[in-house]
């Protein structure tokens, strides 16, 4: 496999030069997070593990756990931990999630993160390679899987962060609420303030209450181009 090594904040992260390569999309859901403390983590859909490793980072008492079910990027994840020095606190899981539901489970995570594929199988045209395909197509996971797979591993109170699409957003709604996991922040993603939402970052804690925040929206580009004040204080703490 071709690779690149690519650095983000304070992580170094081999990367395919041709497949699945992690956007701002991943960068959004690691900032969205903002527990004190956290325990133990699971990152649903990791690819090469840059949402997982970046919050090791952030919580440095963290334990984090990677379920990839894709070999080739399952070997980057592993690589990237190692290359990050996180081997004593996270581990790459391969596993179809899928079928975690079906497997009685401890319910040991306080978080559990996810930038899933949003598109549909017959919606836009699937990608030829693989690893992109499989990240933006719901070719091996759907959201109502993703979802039982998230409710399967929480505790109670625990809280699932995603990053998704608008055009879907009422229907994963219907969905977490259907497994008794209650949304309770949004925040809208912009590319500048006169486009509109192209992404919606969304907090949901199992077996909480109803009533739901909406904090400002985010904008990554400033009218002239460059990145917003705020993008740029992810890239570059």
């Amino acid at each position: 496999m071709d690779v690149t090594l690519d650095s983000i904040r304070d992580v170094r992260l081999y990367q395919s030069k041709t497949g699945y390569r992690f956007s701002v999309d991943s960068l959004l859901l690691y900032d969205f997070v903002n527990l004190k403390e956290v325990t133990a983590i699971a990152d649903l859909g990791a690819g090469s593990g840059i949402v997982g490793i970046l919050l090791a980072k952030k919580y440095l008492h963290a334990r984090i756990a990677l379920f990839e079910i894709q070999d080739s990027l399952i070997s980057l994840a592993e690589k990237n931990v190692v290359t990050n020095n996180l081997k004593n606190r996270v581990k790459v899981i391969k596993c179809d999630l899928r079928t975690l539901p079906a497997f009685p489970s401890p319910r040991p995570y306080d978080l559990v993160v996810s930038n899933p594929p949003f598109r549909r199988l017959q919606s836009g045209l699937i990608n030829i390679e693989e690893e992109r395909a499989v990240a933006r197509h719901e070719i091996k996971l759907r959201l109502q899987e993703l979802v039982d797979a998230a409710s399967s591993l929480l505790r109670a109170k625990g809280r699932l962060n995603m990053i998704y699409h608008p055009c879907r957003l009422s229907e994963l709604v219907d969905i977490l609420r259907r497994r008794n996991i209650e949304p309770k922040r949004f925040r809208f993603v912009h590319s500048t303030t006169s486009t509109e939402s192209k992404m919606v970052l969304i907090e949901a804690v199992k077996g909480a209450r109803t009533g739901l925040k909406v904090d400002r929206p985010f904008y990554i580009y400033r009218e002239d181009g460059g990145y917003t004040d705020e993008m740029e204080t992810i890239y570059n703490p």
